[in-house]
């Protein structure tokens, strides 16, 4: 599997599904809607209807004949992928939950995870057309016949509960626009990848899909007096998506910065133009954004407890303050600048740092950089901590990292002038009160947030400076998002593991690094497993973002790498399988990648423009 494992997605059974009625286009909730409106949502229950009766009649009726005919079986089911693309915008958007059970990630994810006690966590096993897949590639399993009918009754089922949805929720015409935008989004960063056909890699076949169906509902939103370039981008991007469906040679910055950037662009200006007030979420990609890559285009406070607790200049200046200072340590000996060095991208250049108390003692892990930190939810690598204020509690008060106490340190800080100044200034409200173990976490945290830079030379280009990367890199970045799969790991364009479009969960990895680069054996450290206790996330950990990585060796949970030739190569052969490490549930692509010496080189290249500013 190439898939990642699941963080935080909590299965909402009920899903708002009030009953399964049948396919009435004429429903009562339409009525409520715009003309507009109810057109789409008439298109859209069509093509959810279409799907359903395809895989109910083409697709199951292949699978089921006594005599297997491989290449049917195949046809029907890209076919079926195909169909599925027709409504992704919508269902993605409007019914996520529905949707994966339509084309989830084909591994448990996790249920309860958010929870206080971690003991009501528990796997829960996917289904979908990702799931479907591996019966029928590589090759089809004729043994898992029974089992494989059984996942196609589950897709059936679960499409008739998404005609349900959709013939009972009315739509609004800024969500649909809403949705078209993070469709291109999500072609970006998930569909021209081989995000979720990772064995098929049909992906340009099923982006252009995805872009004809926006391309049949945006013209009801153009103002036909007006002149636009919107349909004539979106045709071209189709037509190029068509001409060049090899997934290996296809150049995915050409795709970006030619055609889906635009689009995206014309579609929020649509947004814009359309009367009267639509709600704004607090979500970490802001509603407003053009482009994945505009400036700004990511909210620093999305994961943060609260309005309370978001950014300004004056925490900035007081968690900066602290940041340095050692006497938050129980020895003061060690500040968080430490073990967080701003010349090495936050982090020490040690592979484990050492015990507070005894310099001949490690820490169980490596230091991770700061740089960007906010742009992910759950720290650590076994994402023990749900908000940056968590993090910073954890480690003040972890025996053997800093040792210091919250008790101690406010009564610190407020014996010490300069400091109550700072705090009054960026806590005005509270002014008078004292300060407040959450007034130090907070600022500590607020300094994190203000190290995101996202202004590499990889985003220039990607805002239009076509200069800023060479050849090389150029090359680099779309074996990157294409051949060596890195890029459905570590997304564009924050290169982490929170996934895209909507940015809310933090994916895992299970890829079994060993102990150090000359042994091959499984490092014991079970990370996310160790937090909520489901046999599937053993030796999980949180993907890492790989900005700024040619600061932030060695590499690993670890530290096992010190080179980032050295972590090619891992990846390259099929990471722990590859080292022949017993690993069954390994979420890493198993197989080798057959990547050249040039273009492990060129993806290095590629990594280091990725440094910020």
């Amino acid at each position: 599997m190439y898939k990642k494992t699941g963080a935080i997605a909590i299965l909402l059974m009920g899903l708002l599904i009030a009953s399964f009625t049948p396919f009435d286009t004429n429903h009562s909730a339409l009525i409520k809607s715009s003309a507009r409106e109810q057109k789409i949502q008439k298109k859209i229950l069509r093509q959810i209807v279409s799907f359903r009766d395809y895989v109910k009649d083409s697709f199951y009726l292949a699978i089921s004949k006594t005599n297997a005919d491989t290449q049917n079986i195949r046809r029907t089911f890209l076919k079926s992928r195909l169909l599925f693309k027709e409504f992704e915008w919508a269902a993605a958007y409007f019914a996520a939950d529905l949707t994966e059970r339509l084309n989830g990630p084909p591994v448990q994810e996790i249920e309860n995870a958010d929870l206080l006690d971690p003991t009501l966590a528990r796997g829960v096993n996917p289904i979908g057309l990702q799931v479907i897949e591996p019966f029928i590639y590589p090759a089809y399993d004729t043994a898992g016949k029974t089992a494989l009918l059984g996942e196609v009754d589950h897709l059936i089922t679960n499409t008739a509960y998404m005609v349900a949805y959709f013939n009972d929720h009315p739509l609004a015409d800024w969500r649909i626009l809403d949705a078209a935008k993070l469709e291109v989004f999500r072609i970006i960063a998930l569909g021209v990848t081989g995000f979720d056909n990772a064995l098929s890699l049909n992906s340009m076949e099923e982006s252009a899909a995805s872009l004809t169906s926006l391309r049949e509902i945006l013209p009801d939103y153009i103002n036909k007096k007006q002149e636009t370039s919107l349909l004539q981008t979106l045709d071209a991007a189709i037509e190029y998506l068509h001409n060049h469906p090899d997934f290996d040679s296809f150049d995915r910055a050409a795709f970006i910065t030619r055609f889906a950037n635009k689009i995206s662009a014309d579609i929020a200006q649509l947004e814009t133009n359309l009367p009267g007030p639509a709600i704004m979420y607090n979500r970490m990609l802001r509603q407003d954004t053009k482009t994945l890559f505009d400036s700004g285009a990511f909210n620093v406070d999305a994961f943060s407890p609260g309005p309370a607790f978001h950014n300004t200049d004056a925490k900035v200046v007081l968690g900066e303050k602290l940041f340095y200072d050692v006497s938050l340590s129980g020895t003061g000996t060690r500040s968080c600048a430490s073990c967080h060095q701003p010349d090495r991208a936050f982090t020490d250049g040690l592979a484990k740092n050492t015990d507070i108390h005894d310099s001949l003692k490690l820490l169980k892990r490596n230091v991770p950089t700061l740089l960007n930190a906010a742009l992910q939810s759950n720290y650590f690598y076994d994402m023990r901590a749900l908000t940056l204020e968590d993090q910073v509690t954890d480690v003040i008060d972890n025996k053997v990292e800093m040792d210091g106490s919250m008790d101690a340190i406010v009564k610190y800080v407020s014996a010490d002038n300069s400091y109550r100044l700072l705090f009054a200034k960026a806590f005005p409200a509270k002014a008078g009160n004292g300060i407040s173990p959450d007034e130090v976490t907070n600022a500590l945290a607020s300094y994190v947030r203000s190290l995101t830079k996202l202004n590499s030379r990889f985003d220039m280009y990607m805002q239009g400076n076509e200069q800023a990367l060479s050849s090389q890199e150029l090359k680099g970045l779309n074996l990157f998002v294409g051949k060596a799969k890195c890029g459905t790991c570590h997304f564009v364009p924050l290169f982490n593991g929170i996934t895209p479009p909507k940015y809310v969960t933090s994916e895992t990895e299970i890829i079994g690094v060993p102990l150090s680069v000359t042994d091959s054996v499984l490092d014991r450290d079970q990370g996310y497993y160790d937090v909520i206790g489901v046999e599937s996330y053993k030796y999980a950990f949180k993907i890492p973002t790989v900005r700024n990585i040619d600061k932030t060796a060695p590499y690993m949970h670890n530290g096992a790498y010190q080179t980032l030739e050295e972590v090619m190569e891992f990846y390259n052969n099929g990471g722990a399988a590859g080292l022949g490490i017993n690993l069954p549930n390994q979420t890493l692509f198993k197989g080798k990648l057959n990547l050249t010496e040039m273009e492990k080189e060129d993806i290095i290249a590629f990594m280091k423009s990725l440094e910020s500013k």
